[in-house]
């Protein structure tokens, strides 16, 4: 029988039922539903609002619910329960009688998913956290193995400055660290109890709100009974939280991508975490990456669908907020599954130092280093600039790379070269030079990494 029964003459179309359930998708969320009700009936009758025997067997009944669908002994197979709530409340008033009926008493579903989405995007929330960390940690360990392992920086992609592999992974790791921070907010504001906003304007009952609150380990609750029912900014923010850390995960995949092919050669994917071809026997694929930058367009889609959702109700609680649990459990799920296999891939990676190291050679990344040596002897930057643009040309048309020119022909640009101008292009010194803080140099890396340890110290 429906919760609504009393005020209808007829029965809901069976397509509306079908229509109209959430219990395939929002069943995820049992352990939730179970904490969320066990602490609202020890409320209740901490309260008097129940008898003490009624509270005693509807927290025993809930736990062995619990136990069950953990042991599997209880399915949500074949069950024509509309949602969670409703599969809870009818096995628990199977099992204990009339005493499991005072369960909801003083709340409604409104406030009561309300309350399960918070406490279960709480959870996830910190799992996802601790995936992220763990890449964060793989890739200081990457950059611990890799500080002289010169390699070319791009911008437009084309080669422009020589870093080190260290400083260039350590920048994905700095933005999973605002992807932690983001998911640190996400969390204080998401961290409120909604339960004892009823259906949008509270109960004549005198629940004790603060209670189960702290029951359920929330920061408080509340503070608008409209708002409590009918506030999904927090799935959103979650959502955008999500989206961002997909966004660079894929740029990050879109490097692999680039640096497997045979065109830059910088690294080769462990066969564990690679696919061959059907047709083509020499194919090693980066599916993993291309996958992880294909997921990042179905989260970003389930952001725009949950404003979408958001945008034109009005107060307080409309089903169409239904609409927000398969978009976020679909995010939440793809995140994770991306975060746990990029991680493996790149951790297994095996970089090609030799190869980087060639390509740094080419494409004359140290001109800028060039045009600074001249500063120092003393002439302007924008001189400086011009005679080493006139360098470049001159070595693209003779086949020379700077390293492989005479004094003598590099007198003829400028007499301020003399023989010391070789250390000062020479790769390793080109990066060691850049000592300042945030730059390449072996100083300013170990100095990055300190930090990030810190970090990584304090968020675990």
């Amino acid at each position: 029988m429906k919760l609504w029964a009393g005020r209808f003459q007829k029965d809901t179309d069976k397509r509306v039922n079908d229509f109209n359930s959430s219990l395939s998708f929002d069943c995820r969320m049992y352990k939730q539903d179970i904490r969320g009700s066990i602490a609202h009936a020890d409320m209740l009758g901490r309260q008097g609002i129940i008898e003490a025997s009624d509270t005693a067997k509807i927290i025993r009944g809930l736990k062995e619910i619990l136990s069950d669908l953990e042991n599997g002994r209880l399915t949500f197979e074949n069950s024509d329960a509309e949602d969670i709530h409703m599969f809870i409340e009818e096995e628990l008033t199977l099992r204990i009688g009339d005493a499991g009926k005072r369960l909801h008493t003083g709340r409604s579903r409104n406030d009561q998913v309300a309350l399960d989405i918070r406490l279960y995007l709480r959870d996830e929330l910190n799992e996802v956290r601790q995936l992220v960390i763990r890449l964060i940690e793989v890739i200081v360990n990457i950059a611990e193995n890799n500080m002289n392992t010169v390699m070319p920086g791009y911008t437009h992609l084309q080669r422009a400055q020589p870093v080190t592999l260290a400083h260039y992974i350590l920048a994905y790791a700095q933005m999973l660290i605002r992807d932690i921070g983001r998911l640190d907010d996400c969390l204080k504001r998401m961290n409120y109890s909604p339960l004892g906003s009823g259906a949008l304007a509270g109960t004549t009952y005198p629940l004790d709100r603060e209670y189960v609150a702290k029951t359920l380990e929330f920061s408080g609750v509340t503070q608008n009974s409209m708002d409590g029912v009918s506030d999904r900014d927090f799935v959103i923010e979650f959502a955008s939280a999500l989206s961002l850390i997909m966004t660079h995960l894929s740029r990050f995949s879109e490097e692999i991508i680039l640096w497997c092919s045979s065109e830059f050669g910088f690294c080769e994917l462990d066969d564990a975490y690679s696919t061959g071809s059907s047709i083509m026997p020499q194919k090693k694929n980066p599916d993993i990456a291309e996958l992880v930058r294909g997921k990042t367009g179905r989260v970003n889609g389930n952001l725009v669908a949950l404003l979408t959702v958001m945008k034109g109700l009005p107060l307080a609680y409309n089903k169409d907020m239904q609409e927000d649990k398969e978009a976020i459990f679909d995010s939440i799920d793809n995140t994770k599954l991306c975060l746990e296999l990029f991680a493996d891939m790149l951790r297994t990676c095996r970089f090609k130092n030799e190869n980087m190291r060639k390509a740094s050679l080419k494409g004359f990344i140290n001109a800028t280093d060039c045009a600074d040596y001249l500063v120092r002897k003393g002439m302007p930057f924008r001189d400086a600039y011009k005679i080493t643009g006139r360098l470049v040309a001159y070595c693209l048309e003779n086949d020379k790379s700077f390293e492989e020119m005479s004094v003598d022909e590099l007198k003829g640009f400028s007499d301020l070269f003399e023989n010391d101008i070789f250390p000062s292009i020479d790769l390793i010194n080109c990066v060691n030079g850049r000592a300042v803080c945030g730059g390449p140099s072996v100083e300013a890396v170990k100095k990055q990494l300190d930090e990030i340890k810190i970090f990584l110290c304090q968020a675990k």
